[in-house]
């Protein structure tokens, strides 16, 4: 008897990039991927966002986006790292 694990996703394609990921300095890698869910007269389209394992073997995690709430997240680590990257009260380092 087959039960739902041991069926394939029905109506799920994959768009993945072949650059479309990066490793953070803890080793996670990160992958974003188009999602296209459903029938193809009546698809949903979502960005995946895929954080995997730290070298540790520590578990990620995923989640599935709607465009603009891809926009959204995109716009949020535009600024933080705009931010981050750029403190105002910093005093450059040097050696």
């Amino acid at each position: 008897m087959a039960t739902v694990e041991d069926e394939p996703l029905r109506g799920v394609q994959e768009n993945r990039a072949d650059d479309a990921h990066l490793v953070t300095g803890c080793g996670r890698r990160i992958e974003v991927r188009s999602l296209r869910l459903g029938r193809p007269d009546r698809s949903v389209h979502r960005i995946a966002l895929d954080i995997g394992e730290d070298c540790g073997g520590i578990p990620g995690t995923w989640a599935a986006l709607s465009p603009d709430e891809a926009h959204a997240l995109a716009s949020l680590l535009l600024r933080q790292a705009a931010v981050t990257g750029h403190p105002a009260d910093a005093t450059p380092v040097r050696n």
